[in-house]
């Protein structure tokens, strides 16, 4: 089992599992991520009606709103990130929110792309192991260069990360850029972990809500074994840009992939962030009636 101290702003995220389930919880070291560093779990695997605009500056985004466009043009500060996180009532179903999100990892995640059997052009096994690095490490747009929140949820052996941040202009182009080619680039490669095992990864592209001022989304399938068992770990990933900030949504597990959560969290994800930073206060849903 590995543990890393706190190392970033966000945290990736892969299945809850019930106790002697698969997936265990992870650390590595660096920088703190969110409000708490990585933490183990019990096993071992092989391998976030609209309230009325004001001119007064808000508390969320430091900055007034205008009143006659609604333009988005705060920045966005600690508590601005804060608000802007989804809740349980954003995704419904039977998702409960949880307070160790900054600790999820995934052993199945972690490995060294074998080059050898690149599928792809060998050159491409360093942005390969690069998402595999991002993935578990919670870097995939880069490290945040302003306020940053993140929120987790979980259903079953299923689970969803929520994380909006504010980044540099340029590099979250780049970023963005950057997994827009991993489809092609990393379509299907094979990883080795600490014990020889091998895991098979596939990569593909997965749509996303036409929200926000640009996007990109992927869905990452890890093959592996847990044991003599052979295991499987879906993760969709979902990223939307609205000016010089961004969520990021990433859900999954064993069982698959839950598709309209994903994606009623990234609308409604984009449309809290969107309030914030124009001053207002996101519109709380009314929850789950069923």
């Amino acid at each position: 089992m590995h543990r890393r101290p706190p190392s970033r702003p966000a945290r990736v995220l892969a299945s809850a599992l019930a106790v002697g389930a698969l997936l265990t919880c992870a650390a590595c070291s660096g920088e703190s991520k969110g409000d708490g560093g990585r933490a183990d779990s019990a096993a071992d695997v092989a391998a976030s009606p609209l309230a009325a605009e004001s001119t007064v500056a808000s508390p969320r985004s430091g900055k007034s709103a205008s009143p006659s466009t609604g333009k988005s043009a705060g920045v966005l500060t600690p508590s601005g990130a804060k608000a802007a996180l989804i809740t349980e009532a954003d995704i419904e179903d039977n998702w409960t929110q949880v307070k160790d999100a900054a600790s999820w990892g995934d052993k199945l995640l972690i490995g060294k792309v074998d080059v050898a059997a690149l599928l792809t052009a060998k050159t491409n096994a360093a942005d390969c192991q690069k998402l595999l690095d991002a993935l578990y490490d919670d870097t995939l747009l880069g490290k945040p260069s302003g306020a940053s929140a993140l929120t987790g949820f979980e259903q079953n052996e299923s689970r969803l990360l929520y994380q909006v941040a504010a980044y540099d202009r340029a590099k979250l182009g780049t970023s963005l850029n950057w997994l827009k080619t991993l489809p092609v680039k990393c379509d299907q490669f094979t990883a080795t972990d600490s014990k020889g095992g091998h895991r098979t990864v596939q990569v593909i592209e997965d749509p996303v809500p036409s929200v926000g001022d640009a996007r990109q989304g992927l869905q990452v399938t890890v093959t592996g074994t847990s044991g003599t068992q052979p295991v499987t770990l879906t993760l969709q990933l979902a990223v939307v840009r609205v000016g010089t900030d961004a969520i990021t949504v990433t859900s999954g597990g064993l069982r698959g992939t839950e598709t309209d959560t994903t994606k009623a969290a990234v609308q409604q994800g984009t449309a809290n962030l969107k309030d914030v930073l124009a001053g207002r206060t996101p519109a709380a849903q009314p929850g789950n009636l069923d």
